[in-house]
């Protein structure tokens, strides 16, 4: 009988067969070095055995091998690694519409799935005005695309992360579904000849798919953007307290079972500063990246205060409102944090991880 064993590495959690006399391995995702249990602290056990089966009707014998698996029920199910799929996408466009920080937002954001959550690096797709390869330009098309990718074949325990940094715009709402009368989209790069990606088109592809236990987050760092899912509940970062989002057509926004959640730059309503203005201090992407790093710990409510706290802080630090927002927004500014939610949940008790 040969006997091996299922060994999760320490450092990149992938799951690997090895043999049960082994005391040491090398992992072949991280390729480190570990060394391993005894046999009997193990309950993952892959046992092949070699039978001689004997025909009832037949003169000659004949000899097959038959391989069984023993896995523990556990193994199967809820011990299944988890999957992590992310799509991040940062748009810079051109001329008067030009985006500086975009790209190091999806540079930072990376950094913080691989490093800190442990995405693996080949299921992260990253579209940026700056990728050579056309198929990796955050063309209308090519976002399109990924969307659909992100969710294809989702089942329960997966984690998926959709990313966009760039402008986010309104239009006239047409099926009447919003509540305010305007759909909420994203512009491509191609915007101005393709067209904007609308809220509806979004919440179909990574919202409806969601099977049970799949969980979504989406962070949307851009103007308009509260309801930028079309999620059926909306919590704002100051109010704290959910507000019924439901469209009145009464269509169905939700899932088919998992759970989406997207944190927001800002409401609806509100505009947003480029990271490049404030050196990033007053934008999401850069103080959601910070808090995380620094408290991994946090609820939803937490993190969302301590966020809006910082965005406030550079607001209204000296010399911004004086010149800055009075030049280009004409009137007093305000930018504030959004959670919305496929299903209602207390943010003060559940903590964020992805």
């Amino acid at each position: 009988m040969i006997g091996t064993r299922i060994i999760k590495c320490r450092s990149c959690h992938q799951r690997s067969w090895v043999a049960t006399t082994a005391e040491t391995y090398q992992c072949v995702g991280c390729k480190s070095v570990s060394s391993l249990p005894g046999e009997e602290q193990s309950s993952r056990v892959f046992l092949i055995r070699d039978r001689s089966a004997k025909s009832n009707n037949n003169i000659s014998r004949a000899t097959a091998n038959l391989k069984e698996e023993i896995l523990p029920r556990s193994l199967a199910s809820s011990e299944r690694p988890t999957r992590k799929r992310a799509l991040l996408c940062g748009v810079s466009y051109k001329k008067k519409y030009k985006l500086k920080g975009t790209v190091n937002d999806v540079k930072n954001m990376r950094d913080l799935l691989i490093t800190d959550f442990r995405f693996p690096e080949e299921c992260i797709r990253q579209l940026t005005d700056e990728e050579t390869n056309p198929e990796l330009k955050p063309t209308r098309k090519n976002i399109e695309k990924a969307l659909q990718w992100l969710v294809e074949g989702c089942r329960s325990g997966d984690s998926l992360v959709f990313y966009f940094s760039g402008h986010g715009a309104q239009e006239n709402d047409n099926d009447r579904d919003e509540i305010d009368g305007l759909d909420e989209t994203i512009c491509p790069t191609d915007f101005q000849v393709k067209g904007m990606i609308v809220d509806d088109y979004i919440n179909s592809v990574i919202v409806r798919p969601l099977v049970a236990g799949v969980t979504l987050h989406a962070i949307v760092d851009a103007c308009h953007s509260a309801t930028m899912l079309d999620l059926p509940y909306v919590c704002n970062a100051k109010e704290k307290r959910w507000v019924d989002n439901n469209p009145p057509s009464a269509d169905y926004k939700g899932t088919s079972g998992g759970l989406a959640i997207c944190i927001s730059a800002c409401r609806d309503d509100q505009e947003v500063v480029d990271s490049s203005t404030l050196c990033g201090r007053a934008t999401l992407t850069h103080n959601l990246i910070q808090e995380m790093k620094k408290n991994p710990r946090l609820t939803y409510g937490a993190l969302i205060t301590s966020v809006q706290n910082k965005i406030d802080n550079a607001i209204e630090a000296r010399g911004i409102k004086t010149w800055f927002l009075r030049k280009f927004f004409r009137t007093s500014f305000s930018q504030e944090v959004q959670i919305s939610s496929s299903e209602k949940f207390d943010i003060y008790q559940k903590q964020f991880k992805l």
